[in-house]
């Protein structure tokens, strides 16, 4: 790691330039380093001609499938010497992907300004309710630590968590819900999609219902995993809206990942699916994964994100979920399935063949 990519990153993300020109010249940058550092990463690009002589735009730099994170060690530093590593869940085979921050610094700057500017509404501090582990409880979650900086950096004292390793806390939660209907007090609820189901279910077992005050906002995130019975989109804000009194204009959903360094958010969830976007550092192109190509704007395909705060790992990546180009953003549909999911198993292929041998 050299202080120099740090420092450029930072800059990056708070100088604000917006345009393609800046966007291009700085993931050109990360581009040039990753290649130099990063071997199994290098490999995959040479495999494909995409050297730093070839690659002339942020487009053009190849896109890792994340099952690489899986079998590979992506990092352009000594991975020993990572400040932090966050994990994705266990699969069927047990294999967890790794993403290693050799400084967190970068990661919770990214966090920092695009969460005050897509959540917090204006606000410096509201009174906040995790419905999530903290750290401690899961140390390699990329997404305690994410709801961690929002409870300390925008957290009111009087804030607090409602789960722990035994689970949602419904008592304890059930009477912050009461105080602040009472009280009159806005409320932020941000947690994981499956707390919240848990969290419904609790409440009309009970029969009971709560209108929380104007200003209250609630964030969701992760989907839900098989660890409840999911539910669809409209039905899930709508029991928001029913058991919580928050409409879903001010239901927001939180769209990231473990491979990643920025998330992406909507503008409410009163039209679903909703638009997702992100900041002015990270960039999504929709692909079909067979060729490679970008699909017709509006047509389906499998999105590609390049983020300009991944300086450690790799910028561009390849995922497995599906989606729609918007001129705000676009849609997120589901995960790959049929010959999108074909293609990007033969990604993976292509990469861990090429990268064979070379990791760390």
């Amino acid at each position: 790691m050299t202080q120099e990519i740090v420092n450029s990153v930072l800059q990056f993300i708070d100088h604000g330039d917006t345009s393609d020109e800046a966007f291009n010249e700085q993931a050109l940058r990360l581009f040039r380093y990753q290649y130099k550092h990063n071997l199994p990463f290098q490999m995959f690009c040479r495999q494909k001609g995409k050297t730093p002589r070839m690659v002339k735009t942020w487009k053009d730099i190849p896109a890792v499938p994340i099952n690489g994170f899986k079998e590979l060690t992506l990092s352009s530093s000594d991975p020993e010497t990572a400040e932090d590593v966050f994990m994705t869940s266990g699969t069927t085979k047990g294999i967890r992907g790794k993403h290693y921050h050799p400084t967190l610094t970068v990661y919770d700057r990214s966090m920092y300004v695009n969460f005050k500017e897509r959540f917090m509404n204006g606000k410096d501090r509201m009174k906040m309710g995790i419905l999530y582990p903290t750290e401690e409880e899961m140390p390699n979650s990329s997404l305690s630590h994410y709801l961690a900086l929002a409870f300390k950096e925008f957290g009111s004292k009087d804030s607090q968590y409602f789960v722990s390793n035994d689970g949602l806390l419904v008592e304890p939660l059930l009477k912050e819900l009461e105080h602040a209907e009472k009280s009159g007090e806005p409320l932020a609820l941000l947690g994981a999609s499956f707390s919240f189901v848990h969290l419904f279910e609790a409440m009309q077992t009970r029969g009971i219902s709560f209108q929380l005050p104007k200003g209250s906002r609630i964030l969701d995130t992760g989907g839900f995993k098989n660890k409840s019975k999911e539910l669809d989109l409209e039905t899930f804000y709508s029991k928001l809206y029913e058991l919580l009194g928050v409409d879903p204009a001010n239901c927001i959903n939180m769209y990231g990942m473990t491979e990643l360094s920025t998330q992406f958010y909507d503008s409410g969830n009163d039209i679903v699916p909703s638009v997702k976007s992100g900041p002015h550092w990270i960039r999504t192109r929709v692909i079909n994964p067979l060729t490679g190509e970008e699909v017709v704007k509006g047509e389906r395909g499998v999105l590609v994100h390049c983020d300009l705060a991944n300086f450690n790992s790799v910028t561009t990546i390849l995922t497995e979920d599906v989606g729609k180009e918007k001129a705000e953003g676009f849609l997120l549909l589901g995960r790959v399935q049929g010959a999108e999911a074909k293609g990007c198993s033969i990604a993976v292929d292509e990469f861990l063949q090429a990268a064979k041998g070379s990791s760390r």
